[in-house]
């Protein structure tokens, strides 16, 4: 299979989605099974853009923010991949998700215009130096309680990632990355998602939404490959 014949992939998230943190296990199991064959474009949405409003709207009627603390909690006790903090939203509460994907998206750039060096900065193995930036931010998040709405916050990850902070608040600053952010929301706009997270395929003939399993993301999968090698299909 060539380049021009790999399936591309539009992943949604908003960073403090605790759904998006954990899926990220069954993104690398996808990258790690079909690696070249697949390509993960990833975008950001701004379901926490106002953590209050986001927290008020879905939760006052139920607890607020103790109550949606302790949701996070019981749906992470089912799985045994990831950790989360005791005090998870109660503690360092964001405000917002939008400075963690301004400074995403000016990363995203730098990867895409070959400005970063991956044997300068600090890579996980099977990720990208941006798929490391943002599972090193959820698990500082999740885990620790590291407040994501804070720029400083954020340079100071960069800094353990060995990443150019200049560079990177240039582009935020200079509005690039908030240009790059919107065409983001755009997208989110043309092919009606939802939330987070999501996965779009096939120009957007087929989107899965929420926590849905491995084996359903693998399936739809397969088929586009094996339509692929298919001149033509009736079904």
């Amino acid at each position: 299979m060539s380049l021009s014949e790999k399936i591309e992939i539009m992943y949604f998230t908003d960073m403090l989605c605790v759904w998006a943190y954990l899926e990220q296990v069954r993104i690398d199991e996808l990258k790690s099974k079909y690696g070249l064959k697949i390509n993960f474009n990833y975008h950001f949405i701004p379901v926490f853009g106002s953590v209050k409003s986001k927290i008020s709207k879905d939760w006052n009627d139920r607890g607020g923010v103790k109550a949606y603390s302790e949701f996070v909690k019981g749906v992470a006790d089912k799985f045994d991949h990831v950790k989360i903090h005791n005090n998870i939203w109660v503690a360092n509460t964001p405000v917002s998700s939008t400075n963690c994907h301004l400074f995403l998206k000016a990363l995203q750039l730098l990867e895409k215009s070959d400005e970063l060096s991956e044997n300068e900065c600090i890579v996980d193995e099977g990720k990208t130096i941006l798929e490391t930036a943002v599972w090193h931010l959820r698990c500082a998040f999740f885990e620790r309680l590291l407040d994501l709405s804070h720029a400083e916050n954020l340079y100071l990850i960069a800094e353990k990632l060995n990443l150019p902070v200049g560079k990177i608040k240039h582009l935020i600053d200079s509005g690039v990355a908030h240009a790059s952010l919107d065409d983001d929301s755009k997208l989110k706009q043309e092919y009606s998602v939802k939330g987070s997270p999501t996965l779009v395929f096939n120009e957007g003939r087929q989107i899965i939404y929420g926590n849905v399993g491995y084996r359903v993301v693998e399936a739809n999968i397969e088929e586009l490959l094996r339509n692929n090698n298919q001149s033509a299909s009736w079904c």
